[in-house]
């Protein structure tokens, strides 16, 4: 019976999702993003021809230095955005191919837009020396700059806001200082934490005068650990929408980890069926010695 399944070590909420805020803003950011490294790119390539058409071999080293500097802005800023984006909408860590590239990508494009502009400098044998020297020492060095800001050294993943949410979850039904609450996880904690505490009121009797954090709810299907679509969880197993169905229960958090993520509006009527007073009617029921 599915009922009888060994409770978990820790406690494991649902996988973190980007809220639709948080993915509008990460699809806005990546768009600006990719037209920042279009225009870096566009810049090599602007700067190739010229070279190609040896506009550099006696002079305007300040007009290709201006070339190399604009690639180095419009490449980092593209970046940063990028960034920004992953953080409103990480990749899944144990996704590892597309983990490395999304968080990497900044550096990656980077390099593109640096590495063939500086190699066909240094290989000119019409420019002068000196400033292919020049222009050669400038473009490598914003070329490591640049990279170095594209490169994602701490990269967030699903993995980690999941258990970021967790931990915020916990210490906000504790009443604890919410120190694991970003700004990117604190929502959906919230949601948690306020079902929990809307379980616990709901669950209050003589027998459980602080309530219950046991919640009920249809088992994912074909065995699966998740159910593909989001479903409700009820106060008790006894509840008519969970008649002839595999019930599963645990804690809230153990609700949202199976995608049983939304309360019962039927809390009243559960009320009863289950048999439990709840805070509102608790002080009208008699003291029972069970």
């Amino acid at each position: 019976m599915s009922d009888n399944k060994p409770a978990a070590e820790t406690d494991v909420t649902k996988d973190w999702q980007a809220t639709h805020g948080q993915a509008s803003a990460a699809k806005r950011l990546r768009i600006f993003a990719g037209l920042a490294w279009i225009v870096a790119i566009g810049g090599e390539v602007f700067g190739i021809v010229l070279l190609r058409q040896h506009k550099f071999d006696h002079g305007n080293l300040p007009l290709l230095i201006g070339i190399l500097v604009g690639i180095a802005i419009f490449a980092i800023a593209g970046s940063l955005m990028w960034k920004a984006a992953n953080k409103q909408d990480p990749a899944r860590e144990s996704d590892k191919a597309r983990f490395f590239f999304q968080n990497q990508l900044g550096a990656i494009i980077t390099l593109i837009a640096f590495l063939p502009l500086i190699v066909l400098i240094f290989m000119d044998k019409d420019m002068d020396p000196k400033n292919k020297k020049i222009a050669g020492g400038v473009g490598a060095a914003l070329a490591v700059v640049a990279t170095l800001i594209g490169v994602s050294w701490k990269p967030p993943s699903v993995e980690q806001y999941t258990k970021d949410m967790n931990s915020c979850a916990a210490q906000i039904k504790a009443r604890q200082p919410t120190t694991a609450c970003s700004p990117e996880v604190a929502a959906q904690a919230q949601d948690i934490a306020k079902d929990s505490n809307t379980v616990a009121e709901a669950t209050k009797d003589a027998a459980h005068p602080a309530g219950q954090d046991v919640v009920y709810w249809i088992a994912p299907e074909s065995g699966a650990k998740t159910s593909a679509t989001p479903h409700v969880f009820h106060i008790c197993q006894g509840v008519s929408p969970l008649n002839g169905k595999t019930v599963n229960h645990g804690s809230v958090t153990e609700a949202y980890s199976e995608n049983a993520t939304r309360i019962t509006k039927q809390i009243a009527m559960e009320q009863k069926q289950c048999g439990f007073t709840g805070s509102n009617d608790k002080a009208a029921s008699p003291p029972s010695a069970g």
